[in-house]
């Protein structure tokens, strides 16, 4: 939790940008694993609720009626009988006054003070819920609209507020993202240290978690560790590690509600054949040349175009595309080899706000993207680039060899494409690297105070000498 001026300027900006109304900001409740008593532990709290009311316990609803400039916090206090099991928790009130509120009630008012304020048509904004029991429960509160439709009649001037301000990360937020980092190298470095033939990915992916929950809250998101780095995400199996083959490793935690998100490909017996190092060596230079072209008021679609061109350049150089560079990327043959975007945002969430709709956050009225064309459509990120933006760079290469075998069959992008090339690297997998790019008055750097080896004579000498 931040100091109590930073929820109170928040709900103050917030206010100004929607203008009018009632905004509803709920809390989670915990969601129970397998019968209430058993819960998922530990409650992860909303992210848009954290950020305007600071608080962790389940159970509350955040309510601001903008017209008359009041500042509510319902939730019930914790009894005796919870306490027992569970420890003392400060009541609401106390919740309350420790992010600047001073009007508080229990749960069960909530639905009375919404029925006045819907006798009296007035406007109620909300965001698109997310989980099930929170769009029954807004059932309630926005005068009967059915829970598959709450997300459609969501309010598009709340939304858009959230995402201005919750895009810009003040330096509080950047330093708590740094610390993720941090913790984020450990884990990574620790996967490098353990990788060796014989090994099971389901272990070093379950040390890489422990690693989360031991120095930070747990995992940002389930952690990837795959020898089939052709599968985006690809989580840990039972497969044990071959000699010969490489390995993805895309995994991040979340401490003090921020997260970090990083991606290395390591080879397994800690050398890169050449074919290997061919194709590593291409996805490095276009990682490592966001760095140059990433900037405020440079559009994020473009760095990812710019990205395409210049990895479509070296695999024609290699023999795996032909034609003319621009044609290709145009036609969408790259997405071949990256069929997803250069990155996301990324804060509080691991792909920050995308629940909230990714037209509002990764793009806006200038930039639309193109749900036309495979690989384009999963471009999360779009818009122009603003300081203090935080978004992932994590270009990849992969051989899906359902993927060449449908374009091959289909002729798809054939002008573009060397099918007989590509048939003999379907057993070759994928290799992404990613990291943190913040955004600066001038141009980007990347998140951490540590850099998780990646360029390959570093990475190599890294799971020699540990």
């Amino acid at each position: 939790m931040f100091d109590k001026q930073t929820y109170i300027r928040r709900r103050a900006e917030l206010k100004r940008l929607v203008g009018s109304g009632i905004i509803l900001l709920p809390g989670n409740n915990e969601s129970p694993a397998n019968y209430p008593a058993n819960s998922y532990a530990p409650m992860r709290q909303d992210s848009t609720f954290l950020y305007y009311y600071g608080q962790h316990r389940e159970g509350l609803f955040g309510l601001i009626d903008v017209d008359n400039d009041e500042e509510w916090l319902f939730g019930d206090d914790i009894d005796v009988e919870d306490i027992v099991w569970m420890g003392y928790t400060p009541s609401v009130a106390d919740l309350a006054a420790e992010v600047g509120i001073t009007k508080t009630a229990p749960m069960n008012q909530l639905i009375p003070f919404m029925e006045n304020v819907h006798r009296n048509n007035r406007r109620v904004h909300w965001l698109p819920p997310y989980r099930h029991d929170i769009m029954i429960q807004m059932k309630d509160l926005t005068a009967g609209i059915h829970p598959y439709l709450q997300r459609e009649e969501a309010s598009v001037e709340l939304i858009k507020a959230v995402v201005k301000m919750r895009s810009t990360k003040e330096p509080q937020e950047i330093e708590a993202i740094e610390r993720a980092c941090d913790v984020g190298y450990v884990m990574h470095t620790t996967a490098q240290k353990l990788i060796r033939p014989g090994v099971t990915e389901r272990y070093i992916g379950g040390q890489v978690d422990g690693i989360a929950r031991s120095l930070a809250q747990g995992v940002s998101f389930a952690t990837i560790f795959s020898q089939h780095g052709e599968i985006m995400h690809g989580n840990p199996s039972d497969a044990l590690l071959e000699d010969g083959r490489i390995v993805i490793c895309d995994a991040g935690c979340e401490l003090d509600d921020y997260c970090s998100d990083n991606t290395r490909t390591m080879p397994v017996n800690g050398k890169f054949t050449q074919r290997q190092l061919d194709i590593y060596s291409i996805v490095e230079e276009c990682h490592d040349y966001v760095l140059q072209v990433a900037k405020p008021g440079v559009k994020y679609m473009d760095v990812h175009f710019a990205v395409c061109r210049l990895m479509s350049e070296r695999l024609k150089e290699l023999g795996l595309m032909k034609g003319d560079v621009d044609e290709a990327v145009a036609a969408g043959a790259h997405a071949m080899f990256l069929p997803h975007g250069l990155g996301h945002m990324m804060g509080m969430d691991v792909h920050d706000m995308e629940g909230l709709g990714q037209i509002y956050v990764g793009f806006d009225d200038e930039t639309r993207p193109n749900l036309e064309q495979f690989g384009t459509n999963c471009l999360r990120m779009g818009r122009r680039l603003q300081e203090g933006f935080v978004v992932t760079d994590e270009p990849g290469i992969y051989f899906i060899p359902h993927l060449i075998d449908l374009w091959r069959k289909e002729g798809h992008c054939k002008d573009f494409l060397n099918f007989d090339l590509l048939d003999t690297y379907k057993d070759f997998g994928g290799i992404r690297i990613e990291d943190d790019l913040l955004i600066t008055a001038d141009g980007c750097r990347f998140l951490g105070t540590k850099r998780i080896p990646y360029h390959p004579e570093e990475l190599e000498a890294f799971m020699e000498n540990h």
